[in-house]
């Protein structure tokens, strides 16, 4: 999405919270997209002054109009501009780059929200965020083994315990048995224990990470007021009073997803210790002990289960209690048990060698098949729920959040792979001295080249698409331009602008092909892993020799691939925490991931959203109240949804003095169809009725703006018929230079910006109401909303 938003000329003139005002004064709040800006960029002057906020998120105004409200006499026609800045929540300083590793967690989250529009269901309802947590959940579980399986397998169990492994790496030669003489750590559960700090560090990582983030972001408590009927319940949650307030939850899924990964890496290590005692000649009372100690890792596994399925958010009231005892005990909890483990597997047992893999394989596996099995009952529900309520405009029929789980489990399965199998190949220079990671993440490997070659498939169609779309463009851009002369080469690049733009509706297509493709080619790894329990290469030997040549090269090609992501992951990471522009480039992709809350994994991306809304409802009720004036949310791209949720926050009071102009805005396009439980069409309907007005600019070279679509007879369209981009098909005396075509960008340039933006102040204007239906046609109609209250 375009970064950039100018406030162009200024119109008028507003005020800080504390500052005398009078029944005229009128405000103008600029709100971003997506990348970031600057204010001064915003607001079209060079120097600028923070009014109120911080280094992270703030308010700024131009350097003239500080005092305006002191100086009524100079006020200017219309309201100055304010340019509220936001960008640092998602790209700020270099730690961020560690969100990277956060990816799957992310889009497990985003999952959550997409669940379909469902009223009288709230059993339904529950059960599919209960799903989702799980979902999260085994995320977690996933990362943290897939870190046992490196450190704790290959290195300490394979490697360490292989001398000509050993040998080849001198930094393991004091965990060798071979290299240190029976060093007092080379013996196999001590090697386990020293190795387990790995996976340890990294649970201890994502809960200080999200401990911290949490801190910052849910704990900026929203402006509290009564709901209304329709916020209590009705249309969309956005309006309750503690949606933008996950504070309880976040720390109680915090405090679950910690102890998970703690009970996973005592599991890993406390396993291969009690397998060995319970085998012929091992000690009888360390095989009980690690009877005893096994069965209390599944009392700690069943009670995270348990506070996972607790449940989720409390969103009609500002919830301020925080579980403080099971937020502190749980993990502490999985902290006692890991120590014990690790104390029982470092005790001397003679003859105990290391030999073969880890059972790795069985947890994979049984990973992997609750995965899938989650996600298909998730799909049932979710179709459950939108059959109660079909939504025309749904993204794949209500499955869009399925759809998107099962991409968040694959996403965690090919980044835990590909740790695993580059670190081997690193290890085991040869191939020949460590049995190397487990069976099913070389399958898994293999599945990715098919996965690929559907994907290319996909984008040829999408490319056919975009030119059949583009040849019926062709017409409708000659008519759009009449008078001028004909040049083919600028229609048709007018023309296809047009059509890759429209690709952005085929999105859910694409998706529903390759979850459903990456489904079914994990079952099928799945199974060839466990009914195998050999390679794909392996496996295949002695068939039809195009068979094993295709499955030998899969798996090749598979673990190149593997090895080529992981190497741009740590590329592109290192970057991003070194070069503030590439930060910012990456933070295109948080700005458009961590908009929802952390309903559903805690150690996602924070939501930045739970401290902007807070920050522009604040600045919005404090204004109004001092000033008693009215006030327009002027939203771009990602800033007109942050000014929609805005909206929904205010008291209804002030809701009723403020006016919306959105530009470039998703809000029905993607959010709308996306999550339609929270921006479908009744919602968006509501947000029309509730403030003052609402006018709405987009572009058909627009991939990201569209729309509002607004069903039935409410008033003046919100919808301005589309922007013509470029403005000019030729030289004209007004652009003598070739107009670019703008697309998501710029949209001030337009006059049609600076004149829906007067005409809906004209009627913010207190005594100038307006008639909710008029007359007029629509290009003549301000504001497309409701009359001055």
């Amino acid at each position: 999405m375009e970064s950039e938003q100018r406030g162009g000329p200024a119109e008028g003139a507003g005020s800080p919270a504390t500052w005398p005002g009078g029944p005229g004064a009128s405000l103008e709040l600029l709100v971003h997209g997506v990348g970031g800006t600057t204010p001064e960029e915003m607001l079209d002057d060079p120097r600028t002054v923070r009014i109120t906020g911080d280094d992270t998120a703030a308010v700024f105004r131009r350097a003239d109009d500080v005092d305006a409200e002191r100086r009524p006499a100079e006020r200017r026609e219309g309201p100055v501009p304010e340019a509220y800045v936001w960008c640092n929540l998602t790209s700020g300083n270099g730690i961020r780059a560690l969100w990277l590793l956060l990816l799957p967690f992310m889009v497990v989250n985003l999952a959550h929200w997409m669940r379909p529009t469902a009223r009288g269901h709230r059993r339904t309802v529950r059960l599919y965020g209960l799903l989702v947590r799980l979902a999260g959940l085994s995320l977690t579980v996933l990362l943290v083994a897939a870190a046992c399986e490196v450190a704790l397998d290959l290195a300490a169990w394979q490697c360490a315990g292989t001398h000509a492994c050993a040998v080849r790496h001198p930094w393991l030669g004091f965990l060798s048995p071979g290299t240190s003489d029976g060093g007092w750590w080379s013996t196999p559960g001590r090697r386990l224990a020293l190795a387990s700090l790995v996976p340890v560090a990294l649970t201890g990582l994502l809960w200080f990470l999200s401990l911290r983030t949490w801190s910052a972001y849910e704990s900026q408590q929203p402006m509290t007021h009564d709901p209304g009927p329709e916020e209590d319940g009705g249309c969309t949650a956005l309006g309750r009073p503690g949606f933008w307030y996950g504070r309880r939850l976040g720390a109680r899924l915090r405090a679950a997803h910690t102890a998970a990964g703690l009970l996973t890496v005592a599991a890993a290590v406390g396993s291969a210790a009690a397998r060995h005692d319970r085998g012929p000649g091992g000690p009888a009372v360390l095989g009980v002990l690690g009877t005893l100690l096994e069965a209390a890792l599944a009392v700690g596994a069943g009670v995270v289960v348990a506070v996972v399925c607790r449940r989720g958010r409390t969103e009609r009231r500002l919830d301020g209690e925080l579980d403080r005892r099971l937020v502190r005990c749980l993990p502490l909890g999985a902290l006692v048990l890991l120590a014990f483990t690790l104390l029982y597997a470092g005790w001397e047992r003679p003859g105990w060698e290391s030999a073969g893999r880890l059972p790795g394989d069985a947890a994979f596996g049984a990973l992997a098949l609750a995965q899938g099995l989650l996600v298909i009952v998730l799909a049932g529900v979710a179709h459950s729920l939108h059959r109660t309520d079909p939504g025309r405009r749904a993204a794949m029929r209500g499955l869009a959040g399925p759809a998107v789980a099962m991409l968040a489990c694959a996403l965690g399965g090919v980044m835990s792979g590909g740790v695993s199998q580059r670190v081997s190949d690193w290890l085991d220079g040869t191939g020949t001295s460590i049995p190397g990671p487990p069976v099913l993440l070389t399958w898994q490997a293999s599945v990715i080249p098919p996965l690929l070659l559907l994907l290319v498939v996909l984008c040829g169609w999408l490319a056919r698409r975009a030119w059949h779309i583009a040849r019926g463009e062709r017409a409708a851009v000659e008519r759009e331009y009449p008078g001028e002369t004909g040049d083919s080469g600028r229609t048709r690049r007018i023309a296809s602008v047009r059509a890759v733009a429209a690709l952005t509706d085929r999105g859910p297509r694409v998706l529903a092909v390759t979850s459903a493709a990456t489904l079914l080619l994990g079952a099928g790894a799945l199974v060839g892993a466990l009914t195998t329990d050999r390679t794909p290469g392996e496996a295949t030997r002695g068939s039809y020799a195009v068979v094993h040549g295709a499955a030998e090269t899969a798996q090749a090609l598979g673990s190149w691939l593997i090895g080529l992501g992981f190497i741009l992951f740590v590329t592109w990471g290192r970057r991003a925490y070194k070069d503030a522009s590439a930060r910012r480039t990456i933070g295109v992709l948080w700005d458009v991931g961590t908009f929802w809350p952390r309903a559903a994994h805690p150690f996602a991306p924070p939501c930045y959203a739970e401290r902007a809304v807070p920050d522009l409802t604040w600045r919005i009720a404090t204004w109004t109240r001092a000033t008693g004036g009215r006030l327009v949310i002027s939203g771009h791209s990602q800033g007109s949804v942050l000014a929609a949720a805005t909206a929904w926050q205010l008291p209804q009071s002030t809701r009723r003095r403020v006016a919306l102009l959105t530009y470039g805005s998703p809000l029905e396009r993607l959010y709308g169809r996306w999550f339609p439980a929270h921006f479908g069409p009744d919602a968006l309907s509501s947000l029309h009725r509730e403030v003052d007005c609402w006018r709405n600019l987009y572009r058909r070279t627009d991939p990201i703006g569209g729309p509002m679509r607004l069903p039935g007879d409410r008033g003046p369209d919100v919808d301005r018929p589309a922007l013509k981009d470029p403005l000019a098909y030729g030289r004209t005396e007004t652009h003598p230079l070739p107009a670019p075509i703008l697309g998501h960008s710029d949209y001030q340039a337009d006059p049609a910006f600076a004149e829906e933006r007067r005409r809906l102040l004209a009627r913010l204007r207190p005594g100038v109401p307006a008639p909710r239906h008029t007359g007029e046609p629509d290009g003549a109609q301000g504001s497309g909303g409701r009359s001055s209250a």
